[in-house]
């Protein structure tokens, strides 16, 4: 990596940062090409004096035949930091001028272009160590990146577009050179190779790396070490299953332990219910308020199966208010479910400010609750630990239901009583307020997110809504984002579907669509999902290293065509690609699709034992080749009410299958009995004798385990 850090040395001595800018603002009317847009995102960017263009071949084309620089900036709608640079610079005359006049500028939204994102966030990453949006991307006329960073004051700003047109202008060759080191980088940053040492994944390499990801757990707040705080709810999603599976106490109280402090945090809005993206503390009390949609389906999703074992109702509560909170603010009548809500709001003034929505002042709770004020001043600490800033609350629990009914002299039945009123007559006085942006944008990936916590949800609580909700997107999905080549679109908005998509929207939508048919048994959603394996095999796969790009072939070519196998906020697609297979393996004894999937595993397998955190849905994976898997198959008229009971038992290692009549499917396929219902528990398709009862069924399930463990 010596030539990456040659480079990053001379563009630190290039480019020197310069002193804060003026963030006065000022009204422009100019209107430039991305009013053509539907991004919400883009469209924000609409009226600014700069000359945005959109990224299409047209554009690009436009810069090599005039032989400009390439602005690239990527953002999302709901971002903060996006929006106090385009108030500082975007929409200043000044430098649009300096910017219309030496390049051609393009605005990317980097949630229905991942793979623009993917791509120069790493030229990024690679020239500053870390990466975030607003991200900032100066490219030469072909694309390829010479300098980056994220958020600029203007001056510093203004100070780039200079130096970096002055050097392509007066002395291109080391440009060009720049470009070449920094593109070389950003093409072998995730190379995978083929690994054609099989390995057996045993439980003493995995047991290891999890004592090594310990020392990570913050012991005090939950969550990992840090100044700020994200929930990440896969590695605390692999943490349950590996806690319970192995009985490890410490890794059990360290997920439940960090679940608790996220719902009583402020990143839990306590009025409206869901999680705002992170915080900025490590106490999970002050949010960067925006809600994102796949937080929140994945949050649902931990929170249940977290039920599910320790039947605590706090977790049913927030599992409740957060999908009341997805319905009542991201949900179209379509069935399909916005992307996010706004860091941003308008406040009394009319101005954008961050969290203006969600806070309160004092004087306000007082008018507003009377008498009851001081009982809820206890109960969410309007005191100094909840205060914020301009004496505004984010409210903040510290305290348990039971501690606070003690103290206010309350059975906890009026204590939940005081809280229902509260919450209703807040968030009625708050939705008065101007609400915050919402980026209305469907994306397929986080839709099929939300459809799996719909299932979850259903699975564990049966509300017969939660099934009915999961239904009606799996439709929205099947009808509206695939294409007649059996290929999916990724954006559905103004009642159109476009942008191919990546590979990321084919993994989570296959897994959403076996999660959905375990609880309906209706096998068009896996024979669904089997389709959608097909094709993503066949236009995503790479023979040379087992793996899968995440464009498509059929896309247009960027200056890297990446595979992604670490695992974000949200998991890898090659990790969930994986996991399907593996899945879509035993359902119909497909041996092509368990060698691949075992490939793909083989081929990190290094890099995930070593940064577990990073690659925690690979570990779930693991779990299953290193703890006893089952497939447990029921048929008879009774196969859904029997199916039903086994959500009352957290087994993430199982499969589910049912009919209540002859199926085709092969792990059905010869075991209807007429006015039988019969039970199989199976490995590999071998299975022990049928049971009749659930409680039989979970028995050989646990002896198993128990047999394995001891």
């Amino acid at each position: 990596m010596k030539y990456l850090l040659s480079v990053f040395l001379l563009l630190q001595l290039f480019f020197a940062c310069s002193n804060k800018s003026d963030s006065s603002k000022e009204v422009y009317t100019h209107t430039n090409d991305l009013i053509k847009e539907t991004s919400p995102y883009l469209l924000q960017h609409a009226h600014n004096p700069v000359d945005w263009k959109a990224w299409n071949p047209e554009t690009l084309e436009l810069a090599k035949k005039e032989n400009k620089l390439i602005v690239i900036s990527v953002g999302y709608s709901a971002c903060h930091w996006c929006h106090v640079m385009e108030k500082e610079s975007f929409e200043n005359d000044s430098v649009a001028k300096i910017m219309n006049a030496n390049f051609i500028n393009i605005k990317v939204d980097r949630e229905e272009r991942p793979d623009v994102d993917q791509v120069y966030m790493q030229a990024v990453q690679l020239l500053t160590g870390s990466g975030g949006w607003p991200l900032n991307c100066i490219a030469l006329p072909d694309g390829r990146p010479i300098f980056g960073g994220t958020y600029f004051e203007k001056d510093q700003w203004i100070k780039i577009l200079k130096d970096v047109s002055d050097l392509y202008n007066k002395d291109p060759d080391k440009a060009i050179s720049y470009a070449e080191q920094l593109t070389k980088g950003v093409k072998e940053i995730d190379l995978i190779t083929l690994n054609e040492t099989p390995k057996v994944f045993n439980q003493q390499d995995l047991s290891n790396s999890i004592d090594a990801w310990k020392s990570q757990f913050d012991t005090v707040y939950g969550g990992a070490i840090g100044t700020e705080k994200f929930p990440l709810p896969n590695n605390l999603s692999f943490l349950w299953r590996y806690g319970i599976q192995n009985n490890d106490i410490e890794v059990q109280n360290h997920v439940t332990h960090t679940l608790t402090k996220m719902a009583y945090g402020g990143i839990y809005d306590q009025i409206g219910g869901g999680f705002s993206r992170y915080t900025v503390d490590e106490s999970w009390h002050i949010p960067h308020f925006e809600k994102m949609l796949y937080d929140n389906a994945q949050l649902v999703s931990l929170y249940a199966n977290a039920y599910v074992v320790t039947k605590n109702e706090l977790y049913k509560k927030i599992v409740v208010e957060t999908l009341q909170c997805i319905e009542r603010d991201f949900l179209d009548e379509s069935g399909a479910f916005y992307s996010a809500l706004d860091a941003d709001s308008e406040n009394e003034k009319g101005e954008l400010e961050e969290g203006a929505f969600y806070v309160w002042n004092e004087a306000e709770l007082k008018a507003e609750l009377g008498d009851d004020f001081e009982i809820f001043k206890t109960y969410y600490n309007i005191n100094f630990n909840g205060l914020w800033e301009n004496d505004n609350y984010v409210f903040y629990r510290t305290k348990s239901d039971e501690e606070v009914a003690e103290i206010a002299n309350l059975t906890e039945i009026e204590l939940q009583e005081k809280l229902k009123r509260w919450k209703a007559q807040l968030l009625k006085l708050r939705n008065k307020r101007k609400s915050p942006r919402i980026d209305d944008k469907a994306l397929t990936s986080w839709n099929a997110l939300m459809l799996k916590a719909y299932t979850d949800a259903y699975r564990v609580f049966k509300n017969p809504h939660y099934l009915e909700m999961a239904l009606k997107n799996a439709t929205f999905i099947k009808e509206t984002q695939f294409r007649d080549d059996g290929g999916l679109n990724r954006v559905y908005i103004n009642e159109a579907s476009s942008i191919n998509g990546y590979a990321e929207d084919y993994a989570v939508t296959i897994e959403a669509f076996i999660s959905l048919y375990q609880v309906t048994l209706n096998e068009k959603w896996l024979s669904s999902a089997k389709d959608l394996m097909t094709y993503t095999i066949n236009h995503f796969y790479d023979e040379t290293t087992g793996m899968f790009y995440f464009t498509s072939d059929l896309d247009a070519s960027l200056i890297s065509r990446k595979m992604e196998t670490v695992d974000g906020v949200i998991p890898s697609s090659n990790a969930v690609l994986a996991q399907n297979l593996f899945k879509l393996s035993l359902y119909y004894y497909n041996d092509d699709y368990e060698k691949k999937a075992k490939q793909m595993l083989n081929n990190v397998y290094k890099d995930v034992l070593e940064h577990p955190s990073s690659y925690s849905k690979w570990l779930d994976l693991m779990s299953n080749y290193t703890n006893p898997f089952y497939e447990i198959a029921v048929s008879g008229s009774a196969a859904k009410q029997k199916i039903s009971e086994f959500g009352k038992f957290y087994i993430p290692n199982v499969i589910f299958s049912g009919a209540t009549s002859d199926s085709k499917l092969p792990l059905l396929e010869y075991k209807f009995v007429t006015d039988e219902t019969y039970i199989y528990v199976c490995t590999k398709g071998s299975c022990k004798a049928p049971k009749t009862e659930v409680s039989e069924a979970i028995q050989v399930v646990e002896y198993s385990l128990s047999k394995f463990n001891n």
